[in-house]
């Protein structure tokens, strides 16, 4: 159940870079996440939080611009699969598998990334405009990154 979730949370850093982090920090400083004691203690942090939740805002309104680039470039491409795996690897810490968690983090962020860009693209075609589609696409980042972080399994301790 936890690599499952850690791979859902990479696919939502694959949709919003930004809101997978920002969902795994509030779980982390809410106690819904364990990281004390390990080497991803700084999420639970209210620095982290709210860093990642204003980045995640930053990126929900940049993400409407029409001058910002495909999630597919090299940069939103990388910084994707770096959130994926940051967070997957956060989902699996508490639980002894945090490398597991990254991997499972990182194959998430593909997914998310190619996946997501297919249905927008489909979306936008239907609905003759792409702005429909990316609040689709937000509305499904934002209410996926919260029903993980309330399925997490209790905390135990890292």
């Amino acid at each position: 159940m936890v690599y499952v979730l850690a791979l859902l949370i990479g696919i939502i850093a694959g949709l919003r870079a930004m809101t997978a982090p920002a969902a795994i920090a509030w779980a982390a400083y809410l106690g819904w996440l364990n990281l004390s004691g390990s080497w991803l203690a700084f999420m639970g942090s209210v620095w982290a939080v709210g860093i990642f939740t204003i980045l995640a805002v930053v990126e929900l309104v940049t993400d409407q611009l029409p001058s910002t680039p495909s999630r597919k470039v090299p940069q939103q491409f990388g910084a994707r699969l770096l959130m994926g795996a940051l967070t997957g690897a956060a989902i699996g810490t508490p639980y002894g598998g945090w490398i597991v968690g990254l991997v499972a983090g990182i194959i998430g962020a593909v997914i998310g990334t190619y996946g997501g860009a297919a249905v927008r693209a489909k979306l936008a075609a239907n609905f003759g405009k792409d702005l429909p589609a990316a609040l689709i696409e937000d509305a499904v980042a934002i209410i996926g990154a919260y029903l993980i972080v309330v399925s997490l399994p209790i905390p135990v301790a890292a």
